[in-house]
């Protein structure tokens, strides 16, 4: 087989068979370190593109008074154990580089896959002097303790959402220095920013996409734009939109790794979405030009699948993709100190990818945790069992790979589709067993009925830390926004009960805890209509940004959350480590009432303080009287305070539990 003869001849259904063949894997793919390899002596870069019959490296230098960049030389490079490649002997601390790449009678001008660093919109690739990035503390610090996966509770954030607020009190709206910017406050003096993350108790920052994206013009940051960032283009270099400076492709570097150190300072974790599920451009993408049709999937026609709903899936079933995919995972880890990695539509990767990932991972450090969308935007080639999908987490064993729990999702309020549908805590019916299913993280439990769980006919996680409990996250209408649509007539009272009632749902459940930023003020997406905004992936500032004046007008709904995430905290009975556990200490109560969820923990052998507590869940409006376990039980929780010292105490035979409210007794 020589694929640059079998290349120019070959149609691309033919190209795919031999890409996806063991004896191209075996001769033409590299397990060789690539993208520039920097040392003060020499930098060796290398491409892998074993289709191209010449390659040349091009190397630029750039105004520093503009964003003009002049060549400075051009340099064939050499193939050699299947990779591209040449060395240079001198310092090209922040020398800007392209490849020039020869494949058949075309001619691809492209930046490096594996850049580190980028120009602004990421037009040239970077050499970079990493250590120079580096703030002072970087080599002493330290993550914050986390003793278990279960430990978690993950706050999902938008960099830009976070400081934008005109009342947010931030000097670097929208910015990295923005995240962890302290003393910030509101012009009534409320806590804002980090300051109010370390408030609110939540332990990780899950950063929606922070890696350089295609859909905001980094040249033009004066002009009102907005997005996601769900459009990679370079996934080893931060965003530049999000630093003060987006034309030197260090200064987002530096950035990127001063809000790392100073989140960690403040006892937070990062966790990064990442999104290797597929790239803005599909035809003209830097990996398509480097070796066409080899990085995507394609369909039984010929044409790029489409499993993302985005136009193109990447192939990480391919070794090459694979590799990458694994290479960018550790380089984030070690380079920048992430704690996390949220995997965009996770089902569309294979579970073998998913694994070695993991393990890589552990090697590293064991506490950075694994979690993912597990399903795919539509149809892909990928065979169904090897999908990472919700329902072959179990294929993971004991490895901490988590997927969403969308179950727990649309059973609390309803389907995230459906705009109208309600849920467990706000008018519907028959979500009792979905609600169980949630409580226990998914796994196997015999007082649970799973044929009437929503999505899933049986259970799909071994352990707990494989579930991630949620309500909402930047998909689809806000938490409150979906109470408001599918409660019409009801009382904003009303409503404030039903999204307390879901937030102690969610933060008493077993499993690796998540919430969206804005949960906790009642976060509300409108546009300058007054409409609701369902999808504000490229809506304005005044649609996506955290209104922090809602934080002071809703500041019962903040200290609710506060305080649950702070009993969570106190107590491992709310996140046992593993099912054995919740199988034998967690036991639901036959409740009759429709509506109604009940169970109690044995918490003897949990090393927790209580020695017994009983959770009870009523969605009905109206009041209802639950009979209570023999014992002495004190109140902890009702619908409007959580106070451990005891809200009434001596409570015997049963209990008065309010109308959409979560009601927590205790045995001490």
């Amino acid at each position: 087989m020589n694929i640059k003869e079998i290349y120019d001849r070959s149609k691309k259904s033919e190209l795919r068979d031999i890409f996806n063949s063991k004896e191209f894997e075996e001769k033409y793919c590299s397990d060789l370190e690539l993208g520039a390899i920097y040392s003060k002596e020499k930098t060796i870069f290398r491409l892998w593109s074993p289709v191209a019959s010449k390659v040349r490296l091009q190397l630029f230098c750039k105004d520093k008074n503009s964003n003009e960049f002049h060549s400075i030389k051009s340099i064939e490079m050499h193939e050699t154990e299947n990779v591209w490649a040449v060395e240079i002997n001198e310092d090209l601390d922040k020398m800007y580089y392209r490849y020039e790449i020869k494949i058949g009678n075309s001619v691809n001008v492209v930046t490096d896959p594996y850049s580190k660093a980028v120009s602004a919109n990421g037009q040239y690739s970077m050499v970079l002097d990493l250590d120079e990035t580096n703030p002072e503390g970087w080599d002493s610090d330290e993550k914050p303790s986390l003793k278990s996966p279960t430990d978690s509770i993950i706050y999902e954030m938008h960099i830009r959402d976070f400081s934008i607020d005109e009342n947010s009190g931030s000097n670097f709206k929208g910015k990295y220095k923005g995240v962890w910017e302290s003393n910030t406050k509101t012009r009534n003096g409320v806590s804002t920013g980090i300051d109010h993350l370390k408030e609110l108790g939540i332990t990780h920052v899950h950063l929606l996409p922070t890696f350089d994206y295609k859909s905001v013009d980094e040249t033009k940051l004066n002009e009102m734009q907005y997005n996601w960032g769900y459009d990679p283009e370079h996934y080893n270099s931060p965003e530049g939109s999000y630093s003060t400076n987006p034309f030197d492709g260090d200064i987002r570097v530096k950035e990127f790794k001063e809000m790392v150190l100073n989140l960690h300072k403040q006892g937070i974790r990062v966790v990064m979405d990442v999104v290797y599920n597929h790239t803005y451009a599909t035809n003209d993408s830097l990996f398509n030009k480097v070796v066409p049709y080899y990085y995507y999937r394609e369909d039984k026609n010929g044409n790029f699948s489409n499993g993302s709903a985005c136009g193109n899936e990447t192939a990480s079933d391919r070794k090459m993709f694979r590799k990458f995919m694994i290479d960018s995972i550790i380089y984030w880890a070690k380079e920048y100190h992430i704690d996390g990695f949220r995997f965009d539509l996770m089902g569309l990767h294979d579970v073998e990818t998913m694994k070695l990932i993991r393990e890589e991972l552990n090697k590293i450090d064991k506490s950075i945790i694994m979690y993912g969308e597990g399903w795919t935007g539509g149809e892909t080639p990928l065979p169904e069992n090897d999908r990472a999908l919700k329902k072959n987490t179990i294929q993971y064993d004991k490895l901490q790979i988590a997927a969403f729990s969308d179950d727990m999702r649309d059973g609390v309020k309803g389907d995230v589709f459906i705009s109208d549908k309600p849920g467990f805590v706000n008018n519907g019916q028959g979500f009792e067993e979905t609600i169980k299913c949630g409580i226990v993280a998914s796994i196997n439990h015999n007082q649970i009925d799973y044929s009437k769980v929503i999505y899933s006919d049986k259970f799909w996680a071994n352990e707990p830390y494989q579930t991630v409990t949620y309500a909402s996250a930047h998909d689809n209408y806000t938490l409150w926004d979906k109470l408001c649509i599918t409660t019409k007539g009801e009382s904003e009272e009303e409503r404030i009960k039903m999204n307390k009632l879901i937030s102690a749902i969610i933060l008493t459940s077993q499993g690796i805890s998540f919430i969206h930023a804005g949960e906790e003020m009642l976060r509300t997406k409108r546009d300058e209509k007054g409409n609701l905004v369902e999808n504000s992936y490229n809506s304005s500032d005044l649609v996506n940004k955290l209104d922090w004046e809602r934080k002071e007008k809703y500041s019962d709904v903040f200290e609710y959350y506060k305080s649950l995430i702070n009993l969570r905290k106190n107590h491992k009975a709310f996140r046992m480590d593993n099912a054995d556990d919740i199988r034998e200490n967690l036991r639901f109560l036959d409740v009759k009432e429709r509506n109604v969820v009940a169970y109690t923990i044995d918490c003897s052998s949990l090393n927790d303080k209580f020695k017994k507590i009983m959770v009870v869940f009523n969605a009905n409006k109206d009041k209802l009287n639950i009979n209570l376990p023999s014992g002495i039980w004190k109140l902890i929780a009702n619908e409007n305070e959580i106070n451990e010292n005891g809200i009434e105490e001596n409570i015997t035979n049963n209990i008065l539990v309010s109308g959409r409210s979560a009601n927590i007794l205790i045995i001490e």
